[in-house]
């Protein structure tokens, strides 16, 4: 009977001081949220593969932007070293910033229901732990700059990674509060990776390609910021607990804005394809005096599935299925069938342009 009695008397002290010290606002919500994975309990010691997840090397897809200069530059074979050390700089500088912005966002995150399963907003990675694997990420970029042959190219891949880096910072420090400053900051890093991509194939960029591909850039951030608001309501939560900005953002607004930029895209790009005419078509002056047959620009075909995969991006983003455009490019078959033939097409018209250019063909 005692021992009964002095046991129940324990085990109420033992609940009385878990009432006492149990934390309270974001510390709580990271011990103790109810629909936190248990693998991702801060109790549990984070393994390489959840650093592995936090430097997320599915962004890395983001890179291919890298290559788009040398690829329409015919230059992507002659440079591919220099090319792919642009490509390892911006993929190990993207993923230590993407360290250094999770830490920022971690309170943030905490709330959001896909977010708070990352590494740090769970509490799995210690915010120290953090901060000394985004300097080892930052430190590799620095080091595969030098995969770059020309030292005059060298520093201009170093120079636009280190603006890529500080953008990011500048970005996860306060741009991101700030309405349509913070969908432009995002967008200039994608430029910056073409520029990259450019300088170290020796290749000059066009301005219909810049524009185009910031655009572009500009479509894939509003659009996840309206998949954002989406998810949100469907979970019944404020989407400015989520992101500041949302306070302004609207619904509507977003998807004025997302329309804008994707026909944006399209013109820009329809406009770098007219500049090729004389490259993969029949100059109209030779086909008007009979110097040279009828044909048209073949690239012209690129077009069609660019306008599809952009279109079913906007109806996809419009049902609420998904909070990121990127995710589509993974995840839908009707926009990576689109990606595909957009590929397929390019890199075989460039192909018979290269082999033309180098006398192999005509």
């Amino acid at each position: 009977m005692v021992r009964a009695q002095f046991a129940d008397q324990l085990v109420g002290f033992e609940i009385q001081s878990r009432r006492i010290h149990r934390p309270q606002g974001a510390a709580a919500l990271l011990l103790y949220h109810t629909d936190m994975p248990e693998s991702a309990k801060p109790t549990q010691r984070a393994t390489a593969k959840d650093y592995i997840r936090l430097a997320r090397p599915t962004q890395w897809g983001k890179g291919v932007f890298v290559l788009i200069g040398p690829i329409y530059g015919l230059a992507l074979f002659d440079s591919w070293l220099s090319v792919l050390g642009a490509f390892l700089a911006f993929g190990f500088a993207s993923s230590g910033c993407y360290v250094v912005n999770d830490i920022a966002d971690r309170e943030a995150d905490a709330l959001h229901p896909r977010k708070k399963r990352r590494p740090i907003a769970s509490g799995l990675i210690p915010v120290g732990s953090a901060r000394v694997f985004s300097a080892v990420l930052l430190t590799l970029a620095l080091a595969a700059c030098f995969l770059v042959a020309d030292p005059t190219r060298r520093w201009w891949v170093m120079g636009l990674t280190a603006v890529y880096t500080i953008n990011v910072f500048v970005y996860s420090g306060f741009m991101k509060q700030i309405v349509i400053l913070d969908v432009i900051s995002l967008s200039v890093g994608f430029v910056l990776r073409v520029m990259a991509g450019c300088a170290a194939a020796g290749v000059v960029p066009s301005t219909w390609l810049l524009n185009s591909t910031f655009f572009l850039a500009m479509f894939l951030a509003l659009g996840k910021r309206l998949g954002e608001r989406r998810i949100m309501a469907e979970n019944g939560v404020d989407p400015s607990q989520i992101r500041g900005v949302h306070s302004v953002y609207t619904d509507d607004l977003l998807r004025m804005a997302v329309v804008m930029t994707a026909v944006g895209t399209l013109v820009t790009y329809a406009g770098y394809v007219e500049k090729q005419q004389d490259i993969f078509g029949p100059a109209i002056e030779a086909v008007a005096t009979g110097q040279s047959p009828w044909g048209f620009n073949l690239l012209w075909l690129t077009i069609l599935p660019a306008t599809f995969g952009l279109l079913r991006c906007i109806v996809l983003l419009e049902q609420g299925k998904y909070d990121d455009p990127t995710e589509l490019a993974v995840r839908d078959r009707g926009v990576q069938a689109a990606g595909f033939l957009f590929v397929v097409l390019t890199v075989g018209l460039l192909a018979v342009e290269k082999l033309g250019a180098s006398g192999g063909g005509t």
